[in-house]
C-alpha cells in the first residue's frame, strides 16, 4: 500500500529535489496492462493537487501501450513544472520509452531498459490467427521488413515488380490496414521528433539518429536498450543514480512489485484450494503521489468448481466481474 512507501517517497523527493509521481502498469502473466487514455484525467487530478512546481519526477514502469497517451502525458506533465524528470527502475518499453524521450533527464538503474517504439496496428480488419481465432496485431516494422526483404534479397526494384509485392501483401492484409500501418509509422516518427526537439533544438542529425534507431534500425521490437547504449550510442541525457538514490529506487520497485504480484503467476486452482468458490482481486496498474494518494486499476473475479454434464468431471471456471480504476 502507498502508506508503506511514504518514507521512501519523501526520501526520493529529497534526493531528486522534486515532486514524485508514480505510474506503474503491471505485466503479471494473465493481467498484463498497458498505458491508455483512461489514465489521463487521473494524472490531471494528481497534477492539480501538486500545482505548478520546479521539478516533477515520474517514476515509470511499463511495457508500453498507446503512443498518443505517451505524447499527451508528457505534454501534460511539462505544463505543471519547469523541469520534467523520468526515473526508470526496470522496464520502460515502447510507449513508455516514447514518454521518456520528452524528459529533460532520465535516471536509469543498472537493470533499467528502454526499447524501440515501432507501434502495432489493431483494427477489426486485421487478419485472423487460425490457431486461436483472434485478430492478429500487425507490426509496422514487420511490413517494412517484408518490403525490405523483397528489395534486398529478391532484387525487386522496378515499379512492376513492386506492384506484385503489394499484391501479395493485399492478399493477406486488408488495404485499409496497410494504410493504417503507413500512417502509424509516420505518426510515431513525428511524435518522437517533436519530443526530441525539446532537448536537441535544431540538431536534426541527432534527432534523426535517435528516431531512426528507435523506429526502424533496431529491427526488433523486443530489443532492449540499456543505460550505456541509451547514453553513449543514442546520446540521451541519461543519469546514473548514486548508491543512495539507487537504494531508494530499488526499494520502491520491490515494494510495488510485491503489492502487484508481478512475479506470481495466476493460478486459479491454488486460489480455490479445497473450497467450492473463491474471490480474488488483482492490482494491475498504480498511479500515486504523496500529494493526492493512489489510483489503482483493479480486477475482481470469482473462481468456482463446476460439475460438467457427465456428472463426473469438475472444471474450474473464472469470471471477471469488475475491471476499473478505483481511488484508494
Amino acid at each position: 500500500m502507498i502508506r508503506d512507501r511514504i518514507s521512501s517517497y519523501k526520501e526520493l523527493e529529497r534526493l531528486t529535489d522534486s515532486v514524485v509521481l508514480v505510474y506503474f502498469t503491471g505485466d503479471r502473466p494473465g493481467f498484463q496492462t498497458q498505458m491508455g487514455q483512461d489514465v489521463y484525467d487521473m494524472f490531471v487530478d494528481h497534477l492539480e493537487a501538486i500545482g505548478k512546481v520546479k521539478r516533477i519526477s515520474l517514476y515509470l514502469y511499463s511495457r508500453g501501450g498507446d503512443t498518443n497517451t505517451a505524447w499527451s502525458l508528457c505534454n501534460l506533465i511539462r505544463s505543471y513544472c519547469d523541469e520534467f524528470v523520468v526515473i526508470i527502475p526496470s522496464r520502460a518499453h515502447s510507449a513508455a520509452t516514447l514518454l521518456s524521450l520528452g524528459a529533460d533527464r532520465i535516471y536509469m538503474t543498472k537493470q533499467a531498459t528502454l526499447s524501440p517504439i515501432d507501434p502495432s496496428v489493431n483494427t477489426h480488419l486485421n487478419p485472423i490467427d487460425a490457431s486461436n481465432k483472434e485478430q492478429m496485431s500487425i507490426s509496422v516494422e514487420s511490413i517494412k521488413g517484408f518490403i525490405q526483404l523483397a528489395k534486398e534479397e529478391l532484387g525487386i526494384i522496378g515499379s512492376e515488380e513492386s506492384a506484385e509485392v503489394l499484391k501479395v501483401l493485399v492478399k493477406e492484409i486488408h488495404p485499409l490496414v496497410l494504410g493504417d500501418v503507413f500512417r502509424a509509422r509516420s505518426h510515431i516518427r513525428m511524435l518522437a521528433r517533436k519530443l526530441l526537439e525539446i532537448h536537441f533544438k535544431g540538431n536534426t542529425e541527432a534527432i534523426e539518429k535517435i528516431t531512426n534507431f528507435l523506429c526502424s534500425d533496431s529491427w526488433n521490437h523486443n530489443y532492449t536498450i540499456n543505460r550505456k547504449e541509451a547514453q553513449v550510442s543514442l546520446g540521451l541525457n541519461i543519469v546514473k543514480p548514486n548508491d543512495e538514490l539507487y537504494s531508494i529506487i530499488k526499494t520502491i520497485y520491490d515494494d510495488i512489485s510485491v503489492e502487484m504480484e508481478l512475479r506470481k503467476h495466476f493460478n486459479p486452482a491454488e486460489i480455490l484450494g479445497n473450497d467450492e468458490q473463491a474471490f480474488y482481486e488483482s492490482k494491475r496498474a498504480i498511479l500515486e503521489s504523496l500529494t493526492f494518494g493512489q489510483y489503482t486499476f483493479l480486477t475482481k473475479g470469482r473462481i468456482a468448481k463446476v460439475v460438467l454434464d457427465d456428472g463426473k468431471r469438475i472444471q474450474i471456471q473464472e469470471n471477471r466481474f469488475f475491471e476499473n480504476w478505483v481511488r484508494s
